[in-house]
């Protein structure tokens, strides 16, 4: 009589998904049609995360884009998407993040068509900042980003105070 002898077979190794980590701040022009380029810092990290497309909608609470890399867009949808369907603050958020977002694709040169109601929501004309800020990155005109990121010395040591409470 012969054995059957069931082989045990490793599973294929996992390879891990690193977030896609924007850092760093980076000044850029914006031509007429509404285009500006990626810093090429961003793109090296988009491409080592295996992405290559981004999502731009309009930040809530500044004048500015939010550029999100495709997969972590899908996280943040996912966990919008288990929120209470009927709570008015999330339909909220719906209406006026998720459903302005704009999927854009890099052009060969490396660039990002901003449409224009989004060059709109942030003034973007001739120079603007990509801020990378974990993520995601921010995309400003530069007179704004400048007037947003200006502290006073009071203002710093309040910061200050908070990192220390955050343990940071």
């Amino acid at each position: 009589m012969g054995r059957s002898v069931k082989k045990w077979s490793l599973p294929p190794p996992r390879v891990a998904v690193m977030a896609t980590m924007f850092r760093g701040q980076f000044t850029h022009s914006i031509d007429a049609k509404g285009r500006t380029s990626l810093p090429s810092r961003f793109r090296d990290q988009l491409v080592g995360a295996g992405e290559s497309r981004l999502i731009l909608t309009p930040a809530l609470m500044d004048p500015c884009i939010h550029v999100f890399p495709m997969r972590a867009w899908e996280e943040f949808e996912a966990k919008v998407a288990a929120l209470p369907q009927f709570d008015a603050r999330v339909v909220r958020l719906r209406r006026l993040y998720v459903s302005a977002a704009v999927d854009c694709e890099l052009d060969g040169q490396g660039r990002v068509l901003v449409p224009p109601q989004l060059r709109e929501h942030a003034s973007l004309a001739k120079e603007v900042v990509w801020a990378g800020v974990g993520n995601k990155a921010e995309l400003w005109a530069k007179d704004r980003w400048t007037a947003a990121t200006a502290a006073t010395p009071e203002e710093l040591a309040d910061l200050q105070r908070q990192l220390s409470e955050w343990g940071l």
